[in-house]
Formats: structure tokens, C-alpha cells, sequence
């Protein structure tokens, strides 16, 4: 995403949609009473008579946002809500949706910015760094991308070892297929780091083959207990690689969501759950508040966001932190699974 001109003193800044990904953020930026300006297309009536003709007209027009809608695919973002502002033409009052999508130039209007609003922002407009994981044993290997919003999954192989076999190495046309694919990879979307995680020493042995000085200088090795796609999360963590993920979001939410639940289980210093959470806050306990995006979405189609708001407002006017967390991941689904939102906390007594 693209800031092409921001204010935040009159609260408006105006993007541009550079990358699909991109929406991702924006569904979690744009509020219920935010003005979104841009280009759309609406049916005009032209003349009052029977033979009146409808025609789609291309106009700017400006909108409260009430509701937001993502595509399946993740390829568009409709925003609707009453006009605002608009050519003559178009009923005073009526209700229109401005679409977003890649290439798209809107600008986006709040009465204020909150803190974490604007980390969100920044972190959109901040090159992307891609990092490739393959992860593997001596019978399969899993490669996958990270990707703003989570992992995209590009191959799992599979090699031909047997299980009782006493030869307890990765068979060479495994070594060889298992490099074709990071020479392939690597050169497609060349990726910041590539990660290659294994258990044992099976790492070591395909690092040792590698004779590309441009693909060896990018890689990092890194451990792991299985080849599952839940094992990617693990490797993220992994403190070996903190140096190379500093500045991974996904890296970034599995610690996050790590720290809440050591305290849930050890020191007693975070809550879960609507109620326990929404009391904390109101006391002015919480350090950290967590949501997943999937519980904002089902908030807003419950039409009772406006609280989820008041409380994050709440949350950064004490100088707490605010992270909405991706339910596709293994954290949010664990996030999920405590009720869509938890924090923790500053201090034990809060009641």
C-alpha cells in the first residue's frame, strides 16, 4: 500500500491499493462512521419521461462506512454506507459501495487516529518481506511463503525412503529435488531469507549441497518436530531465526499470543473471553489487548462493533497495545479458541 498524501490533524490520508494483501489491512483500518472517497460507477436515470434511459455513470463519491464486505478470494473490499458527498445527480441519503481493490486511489477520513491505527498503517506501507520455509525429513518436504496476512502453501513432495529401512538418510534424488525447488523458488519470488528447517541432522546435509553462493548466503537453518503445516508456526519461533524475523508480523503475533497464554497459565496476569476482558480494560489493567480478526468481522455482521471500538480506543488512551491477530493462523485459531479476544494485564488486582 501506498500513502500518496496524509494529515492525520484532519484525519485523512490517501492511499493506494499496491498489492491484494493490502485489504487485508484496510478491512481492519476502515471503521463503521469512517468517510471513504473514490471513484465508482452508479446507475443514473437521465430524463423523467417513459423513455427515460439508465446508464452507469463513473463519479467520486464519498461514504460513511456502515459495513465492509471481502471477497472470498481476498481480491476485493466493498465499503457501504449513506452518501456523503456526491454529484447532484445522485439522491441525497441514498446508499452506495465504493470498491477497493489492487490499483484502486481512495482516501480515507477518520475523526481520529489511534495509535495502533497508525502502526497498522505504516506496517501496510512497509516493503514486504517475503520469507521462504521448506521444512522436511527424510521422507517429506513442505514449502511454503509468508505472506502479509499469513503462509501460502506452494508444494509438499514426498521422498522414498522406506520406514523400516536401516539407512536412516534422505536418498540423493530426494537431496536433488528437494534443491531443484529452492533454486525455482528463490528465483520466482525472491524471498528476503529462505528458511530451512528439519529434525535431526537432515538441514545440515542439504545446506552442505547447496552450491549457489547467492541462494546459501540467504539461507538460515532452523529446527523442527514434524512436517505439518501447524510445524510452520513453530519455526517462526524458533530464536534462531528472531534476527531474520524482526520485523515479521507473523513472527510478531505467535509471540504475542505465546505471552498471553504463559500468563494464563502461570502468573495469572491476563483474562479472556468478552465480558472479563471488556472489565479489565474499564479498569485501566490492560497492557496488551488481543483480537482476531474473525471476531471483529462477527461483531460488525452482529451490527455491536461499536463497543469492540470504544474498547480499543479505551485500550490506547492508556498507552496499551492493540493486536488484531489473522484467525488462519495457528495463534488466532488458538486466540479463537479463548473467545475471539483476551489481554494482558498491567497488575493481578484489578477487580
Amino acid at each position: 500500500m501506498r500513502i500518496l498524501r496524509q494529515d492525520f490533524r484532519k484525519g485523512t490520508v490517501e492511499l493506494k491499493v499496491d498489492d491484494p494483501e493490502d485489504l487485508w489491512y484496510l478491512s481492519h483500518l476502515i471503521d463503521q462512521g469512517d468517510l471513504v472517497r473514490g471513484k465508482t460507477t452508479r446507475k443514473v436515470k437521465l430524463g423523467d419521461s417513459e423513455n427515460a434511459k439508465t446508464v452507469k455513470k463513473v463519479m467520486t463519491v464519498t461514504v460513511e462506512a456502515e459495513a465492509l464486505d471481502f471477497s472470498a478470494d481476498g481480491t476485493e473490499l466493498r465499503i457501504n454506507g449513506k452518501v456523503k458527498e456526491a454529484p447532484e445527480d445522485v439522491p441525497h441519503g441514498s446508499y452506495h459501495a465504493i470498491s477497493l481493490e489492487l490499483g484502486t486511489e481512495f482516501t480515507l477520513q477518520k475523526k481520529t487516529w489511534l495509535e495502533y491505527q497508525k502502526n497498522k498503517l505504516k506496517e501496510a506501507t512497509e516493503k514486504k518481506a517475503t520469507y521462504l520455509l521448506c521444512l522436511f525429513d527424510r521422507e517429506e518436504a513442505l514449502f511454503a511463503l509468508t505472506t502479509k496476512s499469513g503462509y501460502e502453501m506452494l508444494t509438499r513432495i514426498k521422498g522414498e525412503v522406506p520406514k523400516k529401512s536401516k539407512d536412516d538418510s534422505i536418498k540423493k534424488d530426494f537431496y536433488a529435488e528437494i534443491l531443484k525447488l529452492l533454486e525455482e523458488y528463490a528465483s520466482r519470488y525472491k524471498p528476503e531469507n529462505i528458511i530451512i528447517a528439519s529434525p535431526a541432522f537432515y538441514k545440515e546435509e542439504v545446506f552442505k549441497r547447496i552450491t549457489n553462493p547467492q541462494l546459501k548466503e540467504k539461507i538460515v537453518l532452523a529446527t523442527c518436530s514434524d512436517v505439518e503445516e501447524t510445524s510452520l508456526d513453530e519455526v517462526i519461533k524458533r530464536p534462531e531465526l528472531a534476527p531474520v524475523l524482526k520485523s515479521s508480523r507473523i513472527r510478531k503475533e505467535k509471540m504475542v499470543v505465546d505471552e498471553l497464554l504463559m500468563e494464563l497459565n502461570k502468573n495469572n496476569l491476563a483474562v479472556y473471553g468478552w465480558k472479563e476482558t471488556q472489565a479489565a480494560v474499564q479498569a485501566g489493567a490492560v497492557n496488551k489487548l488481543l483480537l482476531t480478526d474473525e471476531f471483529i468481522k462477527k461483531k460488525r455482521a452482529e451490527v455491536d462493533y461499536t463497543e469492540v471500538d470504544e474498547l480499543m480506543k479505551m485500550v490506547d488512551s492508556t498507552q496499551g497495545e492493540v493486536h488484531i491477530i489473522s484467525a488462519e493462523q495457528e495463534s488466532g485459531k488458538k486466540l479463537n479458541g479463548l473467545g475471539g479476544i483476551a489481554a494482558v494485564l498491567r497488575y493481578k488486582s484489578w477487580k
